[in-house]
């Protein structure tokens, strides 16, 4: 059974930072391409970043410049570094595998005024 676990959400203020983490259980993470994706209510799932088994990076407009994403093979960890934080980015950050369309539960980031 693979788990994906999200850690790292949390309240900041416009122009902050946070660092989400993803570890990967119950199978070998260095095989997958992992994905960070966001959704706020009543809007579909969007894709942030993904990033390749071999390191290679992609990311969506809104996050180019901004946000890093990375992977820990040894531990097993995907990683979201967001600066430069905005209200607009407030979301569910979910973690996943997306060739096998598996997702974590999910972490709040909430950037308020």
């Amino acid at each position: 059974q693979v788990q994906l676990v999200e850690s790292g959400g949390g309240l900041v203020q416009p122009g902050g930072s946070l660092k989400l983490s993803c570890m990967v259980s119950g199978s070998r993470f260095s095989w997958y391409d992992m994905a960070w994706y966001r959704q706020t209510p009543g809007q579909p799932r969007e894709l942030v970043a993904d990033i390749s088994r071999e390191g290679r990076t992609n990311y969506q407009d809104f996050a180019k410049g901004r946000f890093t994403i990375s992977r820990d093979n040894v531990r097993s960890t995907t990683y979201l570094q967001m600066d430069s934080l905005k209200p607009e980015d407030t979301a569910v950050y979910y973690c996943s595998v997306p060739d096998y369309n598996w997702f974590g539960p999910g972490t709040q980031v909430t950037v308020y005024e």
